[in-house]
């Protein structure tokens, strides 16, 4: 059996790490089973993507589109007509594709038009924004996915809702989470905690890069400057998207404790994250990182397709009104931010589940 991992932007290469991981493994138990790496290029900046391959023990892609670039539109098709040439050239048996960028809508597309069957990674989470260019990527691979793997029961009713049968999907949990827990202990220290002088607890970190807060340079200014205004004399560590690093060369925002860096690698990051007093940002990955190391985090969006971040661990939605910011600090400042708990089957091994099930079925061509 050979499957296809199509990885393209940051958060796919946390997803696609450990399933690189576990089929290794059943290969070397004598399992017929055996993957190429497909990059698309979605995210061609190095800090962006080289460093998550190298970091997380990732292997040289089979083939690189590189589709990077462009406007959606733009970078679907071009994404499409390269994956479309290699399955033209050499077909798989499986197209695997996690989370909901653009690439795993385009690579699920272009393999059901060729009758390849799609297995989509954290299939069926929703947040009801159709603003979100994500909802409509994950919405539309799933509308042709043939094998569902899902991060949470939730996940798996919101599939049946939509008329997938039980017998296709398959609650496994959160490979992400497989990635940070095998990897914890290898968190590296960034360049800038000595420059700066940070100490545990005793800074914030905040990352934005979705339109309803980065978009409109006024908004963004205002939420930035409320974040300061409430932060105490904590530092503001920010390592900014290149998507915000454009807006905000507009604003001309600054301040003494505001620190806006480059992207960090993975290790690099997270090292930041676990050590934060908490983390204010507008990702939904990372809520589900700070839910597992037990960090107060708020997000500022209206809704969130990860509900268990919230009914479960230690992130809120507190919108994307600047006015939301003073409240919300109040509160984890006073100490009363809750405290939160992992969500069932996050617990380092949905990898090795996601391959168990893989073996079992059967779609070799």
């Amino acid at each position: 059996m050979k499957i296809d991992l199509i990885a393209g932007a940051r958060p796919n290469f946390m997803k696609i790490a450990p399933i690189i991981d576990a089929i290794n493994d059943a290969k070397r138990n004598g399992d017929d089973i055996d993957f190429r790496l497909i990059h698309t290029g979605q995210h061609y900046d190095k800090n962006m993507s080289d460093s998550f391959f190298e970091q997380l023990g990732i292997p040289q892609p089979d083939v690189n589109l590189g589709a990077g670039g462009g406007t959606q539109a733009e970078q679907t098709a071009a994404i499409m007509v390269g994956y479309e040439k290699i399955l033209s050239s050499s077909r798989t048996d499986l197209c695997l594709v996690v989370g909901d960028v653009t690439s795993t809508m385009a690579c699920s597309i272009v393999a059901q038009k060729l009758h390849i069957p799609v297995a989509h990674v954290e299939a069926g989470i929703r947040s009801g924004d159709w603003t979100m260019p994500e909802e409509i990527n994950r919405r539309v691979t799933d509308a042709i996915t043939n094998y569902f793997f899902t991060t949470t029961v939730e996940a798996g009713l919101n599939l049946k809702n939509s008329g997938v049968e039980d017998s296709r999907i398959y609650w496994v949990g959160n490979t992400m989470i497989d990635t940070l827990l095998k990897h914890r202990h290898r968190f590296i220290k960034p360049i800038i905690w000595d420059k700066l002088k940070l100490s545990p607890k005793r800074y914030l970190v905040m990352t934005l890069h979705r339109p309803a807060n980065v978009d409109e340079e006024s908004n963004l200014k205002s939420l930035i400057n409320e974040i300061i205004n409430h932060s105490k004399d904590f530092p503001l560590i920010f390592p900014v998207h290149p998507r915000t690093a454009k807006i905000l060369e507009n604003i001309g925002i600054s301040h003494d404790r505001l620190h806006m860096v480059d992207p960090l690698g993975y290790l690099e990051f997270n090292f930041l994250v676990e050590n934060a007093f908490g983390v204010i940002t507008d990702s939904g990955g990372i809520t589900e990182e700070t839910t597992v190391m037990g960090v107060p985090c708020m997000t500022l969006r209206e809704n969130t397709e990860r509900p268990e971040t919230v009914t479960i661990g230690t992130n809120e939605l507190i919108g994307t009104d600047p006015s939301a910011i003073k409240p919300a600090m109040e509160k984890l400042f006073s100490g009363n931010w809750k405290i939160g708990s992992i969500p069932a089957l996050w617990d380092g091994n949905t990898a090795k589940r996601i391959v168990a099930i893989l073996n079992s079925l059967s779609f070799a061509s």
